[in-house]
């Protein structure tokens, strides 16, 4: 197989072919839902490689390649996302699991703690902006999208739970590191 040259000029002027070869702008919807999978993507790398021998790095990589597929499904109704369906599943019993070693919680936590767990914050945040802008895809008709409508409902169901997985995650990490959630104290009263 030839080798692809990282540049190809072709979006030099702010265009871009999808993958129907439809060229449209590097503004678009489409796009930019495309670019935020990918950059929650490279989020999801960033955790793999910051997390020490933990057992949820080799689930993560199968997120990212899960994150392909639903990139692609996109464009062409033909793909198979029942094959990344089940991976829903696994999600809420890994978070049923961590959830049985972690406190029960009673108000907003703020985002942070350690540094792994700050970034799975990050990370979360990113999938939660995603599925936002898939709901947006799929409430509005767009010329661009051929996804059909039960793969949606899919997708959406897969990045909810993947943006709680990745809140657990960052509090059973946080946890594990012995680093205290921090509570959300709530709106100030007036006059107090």
């Amino acid at each position: 197989m030839p080798s692809m040259s990282v540049y190809t000029r072709t979006g030099d002027e702010g265009m871009t072919s999808n993958f129907l070869g439809k060229r449209i702008p590097k503004c678009h919807v489409l796009i930019e839902t495309y670019g935020a999978i990918d950059e929650l993507n490279a989020h999801i790398g960033l955790v793999v490689s910051l997390l020490q021998a933990n057992t949820a790095q080799d689930f993560l990589r199968e997120i990212q390649k899960d994150l392909f597929v639903i990139g692609s499904s996109f464009l062409d109704s033909t793909v198979d996302f029942r094959v990344i369906s089940p991976r829903v599943r696994e999600m809420e019993n890994r978070i049923d699991a961590m959830e049985k070693l972690l406190p029960e919680l009673h108000t907003f936590i703020l985002p942070g703690g350690s540094t792994i767990g700050a970034q799975i914050h990050v990370t979360r945040s990113i999938a939660r902006r995603i599925e936002r802008q898939i709901v947006a895809l799929l409430t509005h008709t767009h010329p661009d999208v051929d996804i059909e409508k039960h793969h949606g409902q899919s997708i959406v169901t897969y990045v909810n739970r993947l943006s709680d997985f990745l809140f657990v995650l960052a509090r059973f990490i946080n946890a594990e590191e012995k680093i205290a959630e921090i509570p959300w104290q709530g709106l100030p009263k007036k006059g107090k």
